[in-house]
């Protein structure tokens, strides 16, 4: 009986040995086959660097020109993260209104005087990141093909905001048409007139209508955005226009505490690359011109 036993404790102690001698085989072809793989099936090493979270800018803007430049120049923002969402205004007070309220996070619409007058008016403080382009202010009619022709007592319409009206002023008076007591003075209105041999009738209206009113009147100052969205072509049908050197260049604006943004820096340098500057050359040709 003890024979019996001894020898079937034998057979199981032989199988034991055996089986894990498979095992340690299995585990020495499994560790072999890995060290041996091609290194193109090695795991990829784990990136150190977390991917930049994009990033969306919510921009106000003019329709013509200052929208559509924007557009332009979106795919260049787009490659580094950033998406422009573009808000497009039709009046020049609820962009500087909203940017203050950060309903915006930008607005490209305005030049340097209109906004320092909004800012002294309104006690905000925002601020000029990039000046981008200029559009000459120019003259437009229905009625006359040239200023020879401006009658006694004709009807002549300018903005009714406080820089854009100074500028109209300026300009009639560089034209002969009036003679003010400083013609560099953005700040002057009607009270500023010392000599009106015309006896010209200067009527207020907010910039966005006087296109519209070119049937009702004899002359209209009109900002070159809205005589573009009016389908005027400024350098054919401006009776008289500044000339590219206006200093009234059209600005990014911004608040302080997030103009100097990557986000904002990123969008000012796109807005002022050789991309933007072709775009609004072959585009407008002459009627917008690039201030960089």
């Amino acid at each position: 009986m003890k024979k019996v036993l001894l020898t079937l404790f034998s057979l199981t102690l032989v199988m034991v040995l055996a089986a894990c001698g498979n095992n340690n085989n299995a585990g020495n072809a499994a560790n072999s086959a890995a060290t041996n793989a091609p290194a193109s099936e090695a795991p990829a090493e784990p990136t150190t660097e977390p991917a930049a979270d994009p990033v969306t800018l919510v921009v106000g803007a003019s329709p013509v020109p200052h929208a559509e430049i924007l557009k332009a120049i979106a795919p260049l923002l787009e490659a580094q993260g950033i998406t422009l969402e573009i808000k497009e205004f039709s009046d020049y007070v609820q962009p500087n209104v909203q940017l203050a309220e950060e309903q915006l996070d930008a607005n490209f619409f305005q030049h340097q005087p209109y906004l320092d007058d909004q800012n002294k008016n309104n006690k905000t403080d925002l601020q000029s990141v990039v000046a981008v382009h200029v559009e000459p202010f120019g003259a437009y009619s229905k009625k006359i093909k040239s200023i020879d022709e401006l009658a006694d007592g004709a009807k002549v319409a300018i903005p009714n905001d406080a820089t854009n009206g100074g500028r109209a002023l300026i300009l009639l008076a560089k034209n002969g048409l009036i003679t003010l007591k400083d013609d560099t003075n953005i700040a002057t209105t009607k009270a500023d007139i010392t000599e009106n041999p015309k006896n010209l009738e200067i009527i207020e209206l907010d910039a966005a209508m006087l296109p519209r009113q070119l049937d009702e009147v004899d002359l209209a100052l009109i900002n070159t955005n809205f005589a573009l969205e009016a389908d005027l072509v400024p350098t054919k049908d401006a009776l008289f226009i500044e000339g590219g050197d206006s200093p009234y260049a059209n600005i990014l604006v911004a608040r302080p505490d997030n103009k100097d943004s990557d986000a904002i820096q990123k969008l000012a340098a796109a807005l002022t690359s050789p991309e933007a500057k072709a775009f609004i050359e072959e585009k407008y040709e002459g009627a917008v011109v690039p201030a960089f």
